[in-house]
């Protein structure tokens, strides 16, 4: 539970921690002009953009919210698709290319996974749903209809005097 709830914690940092680690990635290992430009314009916003919109995505669910700790697979997408981003900073030339597209790809699964987790929490079920604050409930039956010629039974309460 600790390693969800940190990662729970992680996600807003991680905005900004995260494009600020390819400025100075760019810095530190002499990426060059071009990078540069990769980096102020593209890396920066998309990855800042795109973590802030994720992040949202896994804020909006109950369940994260109720417990502040999101699942394990918000901890799988979003360690690897940080380890990626990370190493895209170090601006190797033999390997720097696919990863960048690897990024790019588990950046859109990342996505459609926060969309599914959020859709399958929030659709309903009929036999478990949950409450705004996370909890999960067994809805009531439905109130079957009682026949026309039931019995009614009314009790009445006697009241005897107060002894004093």
């Amino acid at each position: 539970m600790w390693l969800r709830r940190g990662f729970f914690g992680w996600l807003i940092p991680a905005a900004f921690l995260l494009p600020l680690w390819l400025l100075v990635g760019w810095a530190v290992f002499n990426a060059g002009g071009w990078a540069f430009l990769w980096v102020l314009f593209l890396a920066i916003p998309g990855v800042f953009l795109w973590q802030l919109l994720l992040t949202l995505l896994v804020r909006a669910r109950g369940t994260v919210r109720a417990h502040r700790a999101v699942s394990w697979w918000d901890v799988i997408g979003f360690a690897v698709w940080h380890a990626l981003v990370i190493s895209l900073g170090f601006f190797d030339e033999t390997w720097w290319a696919p990863v960048m597209v690897l990024a790019i790809l588990v950046g859109v699964a990342l996505f459609w996974l926060e969309l599914w987790q959020l859709w399958s929490e929030a659709k309903p079920s009929r036999l478990l749903m949950h409450s705004a604050d996370g909890m999960a409930y067994i809805p009531p039956r439905a109130a079957q209809a009682e026949p026309a010629e039931a019995d009614v039974i009314i009790v009445t309460e006697r009241q005897t005097p107060a002894s004093s």
